[in-house]
């Protein structure tokens, strides 16, 4: 027998992205948004609304960066998440990690953050289903810690996920398969 859980937004697992802009002043604004995908190969959606200091920063400067939260810095993820960049001028001062400008868009690379993506700011969608910053890739770099051979093993990225049923974050990383293949083994 099944039962009604009083919640809508169901969907499990669900990425920890800390999106990264560079304030009017040039200090690094980094915030934790769980309401987050990919909507091509190369084009990436953020559902934030225009209150959020990042949006502002996004649009000003046509650049931001999505890194992928790790077990290690769970803290600081959650951190982004509870301060928010309007009322907390150094954002990234109060958890002591770094920052490095990104090569290909005006906005920062959390250096700790073992895998991030570099994008180029397209356009935002106010609309009232509109998902709010749209995205394009233009680089994904990852730390070597996290290559093996030279390409990305997501088991040592030991990416976090956010639970929205109980509001906790679990680590992803057993692979359990293998996509496009697996399922090939029940077509008649």
């Amino acid at each position: 027998m099944r039962k009604e859980l009083k919640i809508t937004e169901g969907i499990f697992p669900m990425p920890v992205l800390m999106i990264a802009t560079y304030n009017e002043d040039g200090t690094v604004n980094v915030m934790n948004a769980a309401w987050g995908t990919m909507q091509e190969r190369d084009v990436v959606v953020l559902n934030l609304t225009e209150s959020h200091k990042t949006v502002a920063n996004i649009k000003s400067r046509g650049g931001f960066t999505v890194s992928i939260a790790d077990a290690a810095h769970v803290v600081e993820a959650d951190y982004f998440g509870v301060a928010s960049g309007n009322s907390v001028a150094d954002k990234l001062g109060q958890t002591g990690l770094t920052a490095s400008k990104a090569e290909t868009v005006d906005a920062p690379v959390i250096n700790e953050f073992p895998l991030c993506l570099e994008c180029e700011f397209i356009e935002y969608q106010t609309n009232e289903y509109g998902c709010g910053v749209i995205g394009r890739v233009v680089k994904v770099t990852a730390d070597e810690h996290v290559l093996r051979d030279g390409k990305l093993d997501m088991s040592l990225v030991n990416a976090i996920a956010f639970d929205p049923y109980t509001h906790g974050y679990y680590k992803v990383t057993e692979r359990v398969g293998e996509a496009f293949k697996d399922g090939l083994q029940l077509k008649k």
